[in-house]
């Protein structure tokens, strides 16, 4: 593999779940490189789960091609996938049936072949990472709902992945429980140089956490900037039904907004007001 090669490159992707339906997706072009951090929101119907699934080849390409490292996915066996590429499901119920926790851990390692040592070294990491050590005896029934979460995540660290893709890591939790998995998220990402795709609909934690977002709508690629110019991104967003942060929208009617430095989260707002106060007074002086 060259080294220039993209590790995930989707190439005109278009996707229908049956030849009388429309496609879901529609000629999309994405590259999504090792150590990368991405959102893809859009509304409901966007295409974005539709999207991601093509990542670790729980769909293929109606047209078009997806590789990973210049390889397409029509070519890999789920296992193989399986090893580089984990999917985590909105709902972590749809994937744990283990009647423990520790069980649930082993189980994708196992599946994967791996041997007895492996099988426990990398479910005893993956267990230490997201907090569950002291539960793994529980059954997943006893853990709370942000809990769940977090074994299905680790689950799929165990089975050795590099890349990492989540639908709605947050939906059902409280503000603690969204803290816990988003910083586990943004801890892999950087410490590890785990690659991290997440679907959400939640906005203001895309603006905290991830450098990189994709906006769709209607099945395509509508912006892929960084985070703070998609969100100001105001009228594309409103024709893809996305609202930007409240604090985004507040410092735009106080114009406080530049290119140069987006304020889309409470921290840069401040910092942006702060400047524009001092501006103010300044001129006040001179006046």
């Amino acid at each position: 593999m060259n080294d220039d090669t993209p590790f995930i490159q989707f190439n005109n992707v278009s996707y229908r779940y049956d030849q009388q339906s429309p496609a879901v997706i529609r000629d999309i072009q994405l590259i999504i490189q090792r150590g990368d951090f991405v959102a893809l929101i859009g509304q409901n119907g966007a295409g974005k789960t539709t999207a991601a699934k093509h990542i670790n080849g729980i769909l293929k390409p109606s047209s078009g091609q997806v590789l990973i490292e210049g390889r397409s996915t029509a070519s890999y066996s789920r296992h193989e996938i399986a090893r580089t590429i984990g999917y985590c499901y909105q709902n972590p119920d749809h994937q744990i049936f283990s009647t423990t926790v520790e069980n649930e851990v082993e189980y994708g390692a196992r599946a994967l072949g791996y041997d007895s040592a492996k099988v426990k070294q990398q479910a005893e990491l993956a267990l230490d990472l997201v907090g569950l050590t002291a539960r793994r005896k529980n059954h997943p029934s006893m853990l709370g709902r942000g809990e769940r979460q977090r074994l299905a995540v680790a689950s799929i660290l165990a089975m050795g992945v590099s890349t990492l893709v989540v639908d709605e890591p947050t939906t059902g939790l409280d503000y603690a429980g969204v803290v816990r998995i988003m910083d586990l998220l943004a801890s892999w990402n950087q410490t590890l140089n785990t690659t991290i795709v997440i679907i959400t609909h939640d906005i203001p934690i895309v603006a905290d956490y991830v450098p990189r977002t994709v906006l769709m709508g209607q099945g395509h690629i509508l912006m892929d900037d960084s985070t703070g110019q998609v969100l100001q991104a105001f009228d594309l967003l409103r024709s893809a039904s996305v609202r930007s942060p409240q604090v985004t929208r507040v410092a735009q009617r106080l114009n406080l907004l530049t290119d140069a430095v987006p304020v889309v989260t409470v921290s840069a707002f401040m910092l942006a007001f702060k400047q524009k106060l001092n501006e103010s007074a300044f001129l006040a002086k001179e006046g």
